[in-house]
């Protein structure tokens, strides 16, 4: 995750982007991984080093290119936004259980976390999910995903796929930003 990222989440506490290393160590500035989280919506962004195609539960083979994905959910249970470090968990090998379909992907030798965006208190979860698929280039492989994330909900998906990560992560950031100051 660049610097830049980190100084500019400061700015909007409505709008936090945290980086994985932060949440591993318990030093992430909304007690993500200290399990101290408030609830919201989170987008985990991830590098997709090389192409690859998964199993995901029901939804049979996904496939991604070589980039990024992103993907967006919500936590407004007892743990609230602590469900992002398991999903960080998952990407990092520590944890093997794949129950949301996002940990099939997420722990994938060939994908990474690169960073979450979060947006605290925030209730915007298919909100962003559709704002992110209309506003990412929707690729075959985009289309190949849908229903991906969407099994309690109308979205068409979840889940956005693009050319590199750090375009993804200032789409997810931007889109973000303009929900929460709605």
């Amino acid at each position: 995750m660049r610097d830049a990222d980190a100084v500019a989440a400061t700015d909007d506490p409505r709008l936090v982007v945290v980086d994985p290393a932060a949440i591993a160590g318990g030093t992430d500035p909304l007690g993500i991984g200290e399990g101290t989280a408030p609830p919201g919506t989170y987008v985990l962004v991830y590098s997709v080093a090389a192409p690859l195609t998964a199993e995901v539960g029901a939804l049979g083979s996904v496939t991604f290119d070589a980039g990024a994905c992103a993907y967006v959910g919500s936590a407004f249970g007892s743990n609230g936004l602590g469900r992002v470090d398991r999903h960080r968990r998952v990407a990092a090998g520590e944890h093997d259980v794949q129950h949301w379909h996002v940990d099939y992907v997420g722990s994938h030798p060939n994908v990474s976390l690169d960073a979450v965006v979060v947006a605290p208190h925030a209730a915007v979860e298919c909100r962003l999910a559709t704002e992110l698929r209309a506003s990412v280039d929707a690729s075959a492989a985009t289309a190949s995903l849908d229903g991906f994330g969407a099994s309690d909900c109308t979205c068409v998906s979840h889940i956005v796929a693009a050319s590199d990560a750090g375009t993804l992560r200032s789409t997810v950031r931007e889109a973000v930003a303009r929900l929460v100051r709605e």
